[in-house]
């Protein structure tokens, strides 16, 4: 990570011939340092308590004799509490800062995934998933809106892209972590390993949502370990690009807006081959003969790897070249070939595996990238209900992608159907992305 923090600094021009240019690369390096380590550390425990169901899932749909069909709706369901409450959650993070919002996000959601422990029934999975959507809400659009108030657009890519590293990242500590737990505290004290595994993986949230209150400054002139002169340079790189971006009068007037509209369907692609890499890498590595659990999260975390490296050198060569559009067409494209290909190799645990990880590198590239096309052209109130609501539309996808490929498995037996329902999302994604327009983006 250290090296991807240095990275993100690092302007499109030439630092050495132009002395401004290096003062600013030094000033955002410092900006950097501040922020990303910690948000990182925040968005890995969100992840984590999100998709570590699906390691659950392992252990619980025979404990509970729950049906493929019910975990996947009740993966997928977390996703309409966060529909729900994404933009409210993030319009009120613009008017009352990001400090009072992240806490809340965080300790909420800390408190109702220790509470997944208590599952019976899949109602109650139903319900606590609901609640677990709806307490998380704002939190990663809230995030990307966040960063929007210290970086301008043409270094956002690499540093979205780091703060996003936190995803695989997730996958490298939580996989081998998840299925550890699960195998040593199974049965310690009359509970099942899953159970733990929830209780475990809750604690960091809520003391990190704690720490969000003295850690985070709302906004540049918040920032007490900033000198005046750093503040007015940083709030000056900020004015120089609003003038090109839109503040709409009103929310159906952005909602009705058709470059709204359009961030949202590609969104809704990147999400659904995200949604199928998070929640059913662990069941597809274990449908290829592999069944210790300890190996299955080990094994999770070579996609994850190969994420990372993908995401950060993707990113800042888009950021270096100002070009968007093909740095995300490429991976969209390459992630689906990924996951078609895995299904080939079903039977062959290192080829699988080898396919999953491109597909990982593939489709985690599009998330940060895409983040960089409507804030190119989004301003305040506007950029604060604009991600929120492009982001809870895309959401859906998550809701849907899980239980569709739940479904087909129960109706086939098997996942292939289900990774090429995914794979099909990649191809419609990089058709999406080649229609936005260049001159749009491209800054």
């Amino acid at each position: 990570m250290s090296h991807s923090v240095e990275s993100i600094a690092a302007s499109p021009m030439a630092a050495d011939t132009d002395p401004r240019a290096a003062r600013d690369d030094a000033l955002y390096r410092k900006v950097a340092w501040r922020l990303l380590p910690f948000l990182m550390i925040c968005y890995i425990a969100a992840f984590l308590d999100r998709v570590n169901v699906g390691f659950a899932k392992l252990q619980m749909l025979d404990d509970l004799k729950f049906s493929e069909t019910v975990y996947g709706l009740g993966a997928g369901i977390f996703f309409i509490g966060y529909f729900l409450f994404e933009v409210p959650s993030n319009v009120l993070m613009h008017r009352i800062g990001a400090r009072k919002t992240l806490a809340r996000i965080m300790i909420l959601w800390g408190l109702i995934s220790a509470a997944m422990a208590l599952t019976r029934t899949p109602t109650q999975f139903y319900i606590l998933r609901f609640l677990l959507g709806a307490a998380e809400a704002g939190f990663y659009p809230g995030i990307i809106l966040y960063l929007t108030y210290w970086f301008p657009s043409h270094r956002r890519g690499q540093i979205v892209a780091v703060f996003m590293t936190a995803v695989p990242f997730a996958g490298i500590l939580g996989g081998p972590l998840s299925g550890w737990v699960m195998e040593a505290f199974h049965s310690h004290r009359g509970l099942a390993g899953w159970q733990w595994m929830f209780i475990i993986e809750a604690v960091p949230s809520v003391l990190l949502g704690l720490a969000v209150f003295w850690y985070l400054d709302d906004r540049i002139e918040d920032a007490r370990w900033l000198d005046p002169g750093d503040k007015r340079r940083l709030a000056e790189n900020l004015a120089g690009e609003a003038s090109a971006k839109t503040e709409h009068g009103s929310l159906l007037t952005l909602f009705k807006d058709r470059r709204v509209l359009h961030m949202a369907l590609i969104c809704y692609c990147t999400v659904s081959s995200l949604s199928g890499l998070a929640f059913w890498i662990p069941s597809v590595i274990r449908s290829t003969g592999v069944s210790s659990l300890l190996e299955i999260g080990l094994l999770t975390a070579v996609p994850n790897i190969c994420a990372v490296v993908s995401m950060v050198l993707v990113c800042r060569h888009s950021d270096a070249t100002r070009e968007r559009r093909w740095h995300m067409i490429a991976p969209f494209l390459v992630g689906g070939a990924g996951l078609a290909l895995s299904t080939l190799f079903s039977h062959n645990p290192p080829l699988a595996v080898a396919m999953l990880s491109v597909a990982a590198a593939g489709c985690m590239v599009c998330s940060p990238l895409f983040w960089s096309l409507p804030t190119a052209f989004l301003e305040g109130r506007s950029a604060a209900a604009g991600i929120a609501g492009i982001n809870a539309f895309a959401g859906l996808a998550a809701f849907i992608s899980p239980y569709v490929i739940g479904w087909i498995k129960d109706l086939t037996g098997s996942t292939d159907w289900g990774m090429y329902f995914l794979a099909s999302f990649t191809v419609l994604g990089a058709a999406l992305v080649y229609r936005v327009p260049r001159e749009l983006v491209n800054r």
